[in-house]
């Protein structure tokens, strides 16, 4: 474990392939405005760029803020019209489908963000406790849109490009990276933030909120608290080069 947590320090340093800019949008928790002011920077900041740019949404678009809704839907509509798009599936995407799924027999998902993200859609949740799970579901599916929900199915579980995998929360470090299960790309923490052993690409995620973006070289993770720090930020990747993009 020592002799690959060393061999790992001295590696070169990781590049983006080579006339590609990557933009990588951490967990956005329902903050339509959030998100609406970094697609602004994102544009701004690519519009003279020659080469080839793409955007890669790292999960966690639901829940806690008030506008699940409208975000879904600028996401569903940016996928029609940009085919390089990438979409990854957060632990709150994996929720929701499970509650609508019918899977969710604890109704988990409302204890950590569902109730903001029905109400989005006009659920009414005031009564939800005295109604029944099947009828609860019942009345999400009969007011959340189908494409919301087959985009939500879409969703990727992670994306590579150079020397940087892209994924929701993490990997589990003693595992090849392609042989990383759903619940740890999706729900990891510390198994993965605390261990020695590096990974072999450079890990980009969020999952993980801070008040400030982190690289540490082995890993950068994005999630600067959308949802209740108001930040949203964005790490773009060209070359050997990492710089940030913020709205809030």
């Amino acid at each position: 474990m020592l002799e690959k947590w060393l061999k790992s320090r001295k590696r070169t340093p990781s590049k983006a392939p080579d006339g590609v800019r990557l933009y990588a949008i951490g967990d956005i928790h329902g903050r339509d405005d959030l998100l609406g002011g970094l697609l602004e920077c994102i544009e701004e900041d690519r519009a003279n760029f020659v080469g080839a740019t793409r955007l890669i949404f790292l999960g966690d678009y639901i829940d806690r803020g008030l506008q699940s809704k409208d975000v879904l839907g600028r996401l569903y509509a940016l996928s029609l019209r940009d085919e390089t798009a990438v979409f990854l599936k957060g632990n709150h995407e994996d929720a929701m489908l499970r509650f609508l799924e019918g899977l969710d027999e604890d109704a988990l998902w409302l204890s950590f963000g569902g109730v903001e993200t029905l109400q989005s859609y006009g659920v009414e949740t005031s009564t939800m406790a005295r109604a029944s799970m099947a009828a609860l579901v019942d009345r999400a599916l009969g007011l959340i849109p189908e494409e919301h929900i087959a985009f939500l199915r879409k969703l990727e579980l992670s994306a590579t490009f150079g020397d940087y995998m892209f994924v929701h929360a993490g990997v589990r470090p003693d595992q090849p990276l392609d042989a990383q299960t759903p619940a740890d790309l999706m729900w990891i923490r510390n198994d993965f933030l605390n261990s020695d052993i590096r990974p072999d690409k450079t890990i980009v995620h969020g999952h993980t909120p801070n008040r400030t973006p982190v690289d540490l070289g082995w890993r950068i993770g994005v999630d600067t608290g959308a949802g209740w720090n108001g930040q949203l930020t964005a790490v773009v990747l060209e070359g050997e080069s990492r710089r940030f993009l913020q709205a809030g």
